[in-house]
């Protein structure tokens, strides 16, 4: 997953099955009591999809991420997760292919993620898979990637993996309006992401009702919608992007 923000403090809130929500406004929630819940490899809540063949690409002057949700699932953790494709490019040349873990709770649509495995690109060959990672493995946990109710003052971690990547959230706001070359966009969520592993690391992201990440730094919503079912199952085969 793109590298996310804020301040070193691990505190465990509490959760109960349904809306994920911090206790407590300092703490960092971390717990989201993933063994009472039934978790799915496909749907869906308001700012995230999960559902094989929905495509977002997005753009800046020197950049493109297409992130694609595949006809693929994999079982992490004991948990059957799908995977999700992500593909960057920098200056017309592949610089990182990434499959990345999920699943969404049946009982409250909260999404979460369970790892990845990276691909480095440096001159059109792999340099190497920094930043991978598996919930179940050396430690490693889900983290919650995107609440099905965000509230503002959430701060929840969306990735746990001790030294490797420990990627967190804040939820600043539900009423942004934001311009991109796709379109107009209100009542987006926008928050504040970054690192445990680093203080001075960090960003801000915006979320469109109904569609998902339509910013990430410079990067603007181009496309989105839904793909040919087959595209997206043989997509991860494929050595160059769309």
């Amino acid at each position: 997953m793109r590298r996310a923000t804020i301040v070193v403090a691990t505190a465990i809130a509490g959760v109960a099955l349904g809306c994920v929500g911090a206790r407590n406004a300092s703490a960092w929630q971390e717990d989201f009591g993933l063994s009472e819940r039934t978790l799915s490899p496909t749907g869906r809540n308001d700012f995230f999809i999960l559902e094989p063949g929905f495509r977002l690409v997005l753009e800046s002057k020197n950049e493109k991420l297409a992130i694609t949700v595949l006809d693929e699932t994999r079982e992490v953790d004991g948990v059957v997760t799908r995977v999700v494709e992500e593909r960057e490019w920098k200056k017309g040349a592949l610089k990182e292919v990434s499959r990345n873990f999920f699943a969404i709770c049946e009982e409250s649509n909260d999404v979460f993620y369970f790892g990845e495995e990276v691909d480095m690109y440096k001159g059109g060959k792999i340099k190497n898979h920094k930043g991978a990672w598996l919930a179940g493995e050396d430690g490693a946990r889900a983290g919650l990637i995107m609440p099905a109710q965000p509230k503002v003052g959430m701060k929840y971690y969306q990735e746990i993996a001790p030294g490797v990547a420990m990627d967190r959230a804040e939820v600043l706001t539900l009423e942004e309006v934001f311009e991109t070359p796709a379109g107009r966009f209100e009542q987006c969520l926008k928050t504040k992401e970054g690192t445990a592993l680093n203080y001075f690391e960090r960003e801000h992201k915006r979320y469109a009702p109904g569609i998902g990440l339509i910013q990430d730094q410079k990067l603007r919503l181009t496309q989105y919608g839904f793909i040919d079912p087959e595209v997206a199952r043989v997509s991860a085969h494929r050595d160059r992007g769309p």
